[in-house]
């Protein structure tokens, strides 16, 4: 089974990190591929971004499909940007790690919160609550105020600052923390460990329901939404 695990960003050094984290939940038999765009927005923090990675996912995948495809896609970024483009692309599972963390949350806890990057990605995640059916049961949205690419220096604060808004928000009733970002992917052990509810990586996530699907043989249903595009992209 293979796995195309995409980072919508051009960052190298955060690409590999989500690739070692899927590695950890893939179990045997599971390839990982990790790919991201040669150009593009270094890290993904506003719509405009969002709207250059959709078109980077796009072509990431129609290059895979080219070189013969893959058995699942997983979008590791927190916006679920391209997911439908994606979808309407292939008849394989394709995930994205808002809608996996937020799932497998509420099969953890009754309530979880979220613990994202910049507070002007919190529209962004509002939206994916409501169309996720999840406004129920998030109790918090928080924003770090961490740039995605600050998590890439293991010297920031970055982890004490997710960690206290962490724990806040378990003492405020959250039963699960839910990260909002690939870039976290690698704090979540240690969080879980220091707040002492589970922690949900997005990335692992959906890389463990994407295996899941395949070994179902559950794929994307063609029918309406999800079927093929009627045009050939165009290229940008």
């Amino acid at each position: 089974m293979k796995i195309t695990l995409i980072n919508p960003n051009t960052s190298r050094a955060m690409t590999a990190k989500i690739a070692a984290a899927a590695r950890e939940v893939a179990g045997p038999g599971v390839e990982i591929a990790a790919v991201c765009p040669e150009t593009g927005p270094a890290a993904i923090e506003s719509h405009v971004d969002e709207a250059f990675a959709a078109v980077a996912i796009v072509r990431l995948i129609e290059d895979d499909i080219a070189a013969g495809g893959s058995d699942a896609y997983v979008i590791a970024c927190f916006g679920d940007p391209g997911v439908d483009a994606a979808r309407e692309l292939v008849d394989v599972p394709v995930i994205g790690i808002a809608e996996a963390a937020m799932h497998v949350a509420t099969l953890s806890g009754r309530h979880f919160a979220v613990v994202t990057t910049l507070s002007r990605t919190l529209g962004r995640a509002r939206d994916l609550l409501a169309r996720y059916g999840m406004g129920r049961a998030c109790v918090s949205l928080v924003g770090s105020g961490i740039p995605v690419l600050e998590l890439e220096d293991t010297a920031s604060t970055s982890y004490e600052r997710i960690a206290a808004l962490a724990a806040d928000e378990v003492t405020a009733g959250a039963d699960v923390i839910v990260l909002g970002c690939a870039g976290m992917t690698d704090l979540c052990h240690a969080l879980t460990a220091r707040v002492g509810v589970p922690v949900i990586d997005g990335v692992g996530a959906a890389v463990g329901l994407a295996a899941t699907m395949v070994r179902m043989r559950v794929g994307t249903s063609k029918r309406d939404e999800y079927a093929p595009p009627p045009r050939a992209a165009v290229a940008v």
